[in-house]
């Protein structure tokens, strides 16, 4: 059964309403299903009881249920709070209790994994095409795999040697390296991609999802080349937002599974995710003797703390240490 059939009429629509809110406060289409999700989850835990007939204690048992008997972490349970206080906010305009005693998931410190360069090296020789582009950018310039993923062709600054990244994490934009190692690679690419937008165009299509108000401030923008995405879906398809079809970027999991199969023909035990290849650029850095607040900038970090995880798995020296256990 619908979960809005045992609301009251003038909420049977709660769901549409929560999405619309979202579309117009600009959040990203992942942030909209994720904090979906989030809230049906809180209702469906609370015998699908209506949020405006809910409140505090309803909201402390839930992420304490979360905390304690499903194990999430912190940024998970955070996610979860940050959903329901957008929905009585935003959506229902009901002001909480912010002092929310929830049982609280542990947040715990992890030491990022690293690759050495020669573990990079090995890793880069079993990609190919597509996959080796993106995971260079990854570990050559310190990007995020969905920041390698919506790359906008115009993003690409082949004269100043810099990529821009917009709407990066915590929606801020940035520059950072691009180094000339690729631009040949990337200009032929990029041909290929024009292509490809050009036989769009003749069959009607051609156009790409713009951020924000754009697509209404300049209405042939999204058929323009430079707003195509560097790295585009092989097929067109239908926008989720609305009844448009366009040709999407190409999918998360389509690095994330190329880095997988690189990773287990390599021999590399390490538990190796595409985030490791920033991780690795960060750390080499580091090592190269760049300033921590250089680096800092390059990862669009907004504390130099976040940055100096990086010191604790950097390649030292121990060659002079002698252990413990060697002068008994």
């Amino acid at each position: 059964m619908d979960i809005n059939s045992q609301f009251t009429p003038t909420s049977t629509r709660l769901m549409d309403q929560v999405r619309e809110v979202l579309r117009f406060y600009h959040y990203a289409y992942n942030t909209e299903l994720a904090y979906v999700d989030w809230i049906l989850r809180y209702i469906r835990f609370n015998d699908r009881c209506h949020p405006k007939d809910m409140g505090k204690v309803e909201i402390e048992r839930f992420l304490s249920h979360l905390a304690v008997n499903r194990g999430v972490s912190a940024s998970t349970q955070n996610q979860a709070f940050n959903a329901i206080l957008f929905l009585y906010k935003k959506v229902l305009h009901i002001e909480l209790d912010v002092n929310i005693r929830a049982i609280r998931s542990d947040k715990i410190k992890r030491l990022p994994v690293v690759l050495s360069k020669e573990e990079i090296s090995t890793l880069l020789s079993h990609l190919s095409g597509t996959s080796l582009l993106m995971a260079k950018l990854m570990y050559g310039c310190g990007l995020r795999s969905m920041e390698v993923i919506r790359l906008r062709v115009h993003d690409l600054d082949f004269k100043n040697s810099l990529i821009i990244v917009r709407n990066g994490k915590g929606n801020k934009d940035r520059s950072t390296l691009f180094p000339a190692i690729l631009h040949s690679d990337l200009m032929t690419h990029i041909d290929i991609v024009k292509t490809t937008h050009i036989n769009d165009l003749e069959k009607g299509y051609g156009h790409t999802r713009l951020p924000d108000a754009l697509a209404r401030k300049y209405p042939n923008a999204s058929s323009s080349f430079g707003w195509q995405y560097t790295f585009p879906a092989s097929t067109i398809s239908k926008d989720p937002r609305s009844t448009n079809y366009y040709r999407h970027h190409i999918h998360k999991s389509a690095l994330t599974k190329a880095i997988a199969k690189a990773r287990d023909k390599s021999g590399i035990i390490k538990r190796i995710t595409p985030h490791v290849l920033r991780h690795s650029f960060a750390t080499h850095l580091l090592e190269n003797g760049t300033n921590i607040r250089i680096v800092q900038k390059l990862l669009g970090h907004n504390d130099v703390k976040t940055t100096e995880i990086y010191t604790h798995v950097m390649n030292k020296s121990f060659d002079d240490v002698r252990s413990p256990l060697e002068i008994l």
